[in-house]
Formats: structure tokens, C-alpha cells, sequence
């Protein structure tokens, strides 16, 4: 089954991710980037490779393999 996995360093913590997934499976952290944004995390067992994630993204920051 697919998964989403996150390029961090893209991320720039809009957040519309974490609204946007229907289960829930990313989740936001405190941690920074190296360009000082504050990132996401994705919850593997909770992820159903949906792909919402990739549509709502403006940065580019997800795959769905």
C-alpha cells in the first residue's frame, strides 16, 4: 500500500496538510528547519497513502509511493 513520506527541509509550516489528511496521520512538531520553519511529521501506521497531502502542499514537500 502506499505512504507518504515528507521532505522537511521544503516544508514551510502552513500547516494545510495536517488540516487536509483524513486520518490524521501528520502531525505538527515544534522542530525547526534549517530554514527556521516549524515542520511535520507523518504517522506511518495511520497513513493511507491517499495523496491529499501531495494535492494540498503548495512546496512540494510529500511523496506518495
Amino acid at each position: 500500500m502506499a505512504k507518504a513520506s515528507a521532505n522537511t527541509e521544503l516544508c514551510k509550516g502552513c500547516r494545510l496538510c495536517v488540516d487536509a489528511c483524513p486520518k490524521q496521520a501528520i502531525i505538527p512538531l515544534e522542530t525547526v528547519n534549517k530554514k527556521g520553519y516549524e515542520i511535520i511529521s507523518i504517522d506511518q501506521g495511520k497513513c493511507i497513502g491517499c495523496g491529499i497531502c501531495y494535492k494540498m502542499c503548495p512546496d512540494y514537500v510529500f511523496t506518495v509511493e
